[in-house]
């Protein structure tokens, strides 16, 4: 059922609680933005005109008269000129500290859609770097989503392209297309044995023995290639990192799950907050996880000091994950998972001290079999040590189906979704057939009445584009318009999913998600009405300003990030 309320009765409820905070406003607002169409994302769905912040916090909803009130001398004013905002959209799930090693360096295909365009942005990135340089992207997109010529990169075609060049093209955790440099590079010749590092049967080779230029066998496969890619100088990891904050704040990301706070990177960005200059808020995913037996006696031992919740709303550990026993960590393209007795109990000794610690667990589970497994052992850690307030959460979970969400229910647990499809749809159905239509199950989701919001498991897995993601989840179609999945969710649910309950994920319900009085002032002016737009025009929404905290980060008509 859709939640969207008309914008009379919407003003209602806006102008009631503007009314409210009317007689307790000492001092003017700070920032008024009026003549819009505030997308409240609140419980009743309200739309607004206006929005007025005071600090870092909203103090009123409503009316352009009503907010206008609340204007004084210095009150910067913003006519948004009848355009939309909603709050800033969250991520619950982004391997984003990672990626500030390599941004800098990498050719992003997030949302190109035109083959031809990739080969012009190949073009240009090796001329930038000049012979010898490295031209590579670890991950984020697929060829599937090139509308115009849809097919993989030879090592012929990526040799005339870049003919002074090492290239390396990893498509998601797929497959990876080298050229001819790069392969010389690695030390991967006809008639030698690959190189000890490499899975053995992931490069391929023609009937003659020589190599095709393709690596390929899921993540262990393209892991080899990522760690040979040139290393960021230690100078300049604070540009990278700047880089990727001003394409997340562009693309309107303001607020991320992150899973593994590499502590270089983070300590970039506890910089940035104690400056006052906070780009995006981070919250972290992590903890001892552990590979074998002896490695679960020593990550039992941390799990009982590890301390969460010791930051604030810029920057927090929240939860323990995203693995926990690693031979249990399902393959992204795997077709099946057969989780032996031993593994599930090394499994339950983990979760078992993760619950008597009394700390959330955000673990990674994606095919059927896990899922139930690992809910079996729950089940039997949740009679030890109940679970009901920890918010533990499965992740990923594009196989899940409705008899395993109402155990979830029954155990008061949760669904962190990241919809691979978005890239990866084509290849799924490739593996999945018609099963890759329910992949997520989004519509099974909303219908089982949990608490689900969406991730992305980028940078790598996928791509990060929130607007791309709820293009995926309103039209089933991945990018470069191939219908890949046909359970969908109405736009207004979708767009909850992004921003009001991924608060919940990140442990800022009272704080983020909605434009509210006494919320953080995180918000987006988008340059279209995501409500009233063509469904297949949300993938095209841009941000023209993104806002963390009362402080714009981004503005499109400034020329981009601001300091």
């Amino acid at each position: 059922m859709t939640r969207r309320i008309s914008v009379v009765v919407g003003l209602l409820f806006a102008i009631a609680g503007a009314m409210q905070f009317l007689h307790a406003q000492q001092q003017p607002a700070d920032l008024v933005l009026s003549n819009g169409k505030i997308i409240t994302v609140d419980e009743r769905f309200t739309i607004a005109q206006a929005v007025a912040i005071a600090g870092d916090r909203i103090v009123a909803v409503g009316s352009n008269q009503d907010i206008g009130r609340l204007a004084g001398p210095g009150t910067r004013r913003i006519d948004l000129m009848g355009r939309s905002v909603t709050p800033g959209l969250i991520d619950n799930h982004l391997h984003l500290l990672r990626a500030g090693n390599t941004w800098l360096q990498e050719l992003r295909f997030e949302g190109v859609e035109s083959r031809k365009k990739a080969i012009e942005m190949l073009r240009a990135r090796a001329k930038a770097a000049g012979p010898g340089g490295w031209v590579f992207n670890i991950g984020g997109w697929a060829h599937q989503q090139f509308t115009d010529d849809p097919k993989p990169f030879t090592r012929e075609e990526l040799d005339q392209i870049a003919p002074d060049n090492p290239v390396a093209l990893q498509e998601s955790y797929y497959q990876v297309f080298l050229n001819s440099r790069a392969l010389q590079a690695f030390g991967i010749e006809a008639g030698k044995p690959d190189p000890a590092d490499f899975i053995k049967g992931s490069i391929q080779r023609d009937a003659s023995g020589q190599p095709t230029g393709v690596i390929k066998g899921d993540i262990a496969a393209t892991r080899p290639v990522a760690a040979r890619m040139p290393k960021l100088p230690a100078d300049q990891l604070e540009a990278s990192t700047t880089a990727l904050v001003k394409d997340m704040n562009r693309a309107g990301l303001t607020s991320v799950g992150v899973a593994g706070c590499n502590a270089d990177v983070l300590e970039i960005f506890q910089k940035w907050k104690a400056q006052g200059r906070s780009p995006v808020r981070i919250f972290c995913i992590g903890g001892a996880a552990a590979g074998n037996p002896d490695g679960v006696e020593r990550s039992v031992a941390q799990i009982a000091q590890m301390k969460l919740f010791q930051g604030d709303s810029y920057i927090d550990n929240v939860f323990f994950g995203e693995s926990v026993y690693t031979p249990l960590h399902d393959p992204m393209f795997a077709l099946k998972s057969n989780p032996t007795p031993d593994q599930l109990a090394q499994w339950r000794r983990m979760a078992m001290a993760i619950a008597a610690a009394g700390l959330p667990l955000h673990v990674h589970a994606e095919l059927h079999d896990t899922i139930d497994a690992f809910l079996d052992q729950i089940e039997a850690v949740n009679k030890e040590h109940p679970i009901k307030n920890l918010r533990w959460t499965l992740a990923h979970i594009n196989q899940i189906n409705a008899a395993q969400l109402e155990r979830m229910k029954k155990l008061g647990m949760y669904a962190a979704v990241h919809p691979w499809a978005v890239i990866n749809g084509a290849i799924m159905h490739e593996g999945f057939g018609d099963g890759a239509y329910d992949m997520p199950p989004l519509a099974t989701l909303q219908a089982s009445g949990i608490m689900w919001g969406f991730g992305t498991d980028g940078t790598a897995a996928n791509q990060t584009l929130p607007f791309m993601t709820l293009y995926f989840a309103v039209t089933g179609k991945m990018v470069g318009g191939m219908k890949v999945i046909k359970q969908t969710v109405s736009r207004e649910d979708a767009l909850i999913a992004h921003t009001r309950k991924n608060a919940f994920f990140v442990f800022q319900e009272n704080s983020l998600g909605s434009i509210q009085p006494g919320k953080l002032a995180d918000l987006l002016v988008l340059d279209r009405d995501y409500l009233t737009i063509p469904p297949d025009q949300i993938k095209d929404i841009r941000p023209v300003m993104t806002m963390v905290g009362g402080r714009i980060v981004y503005d499109a008509g400034a020329g981009g990030a601001t300091k």
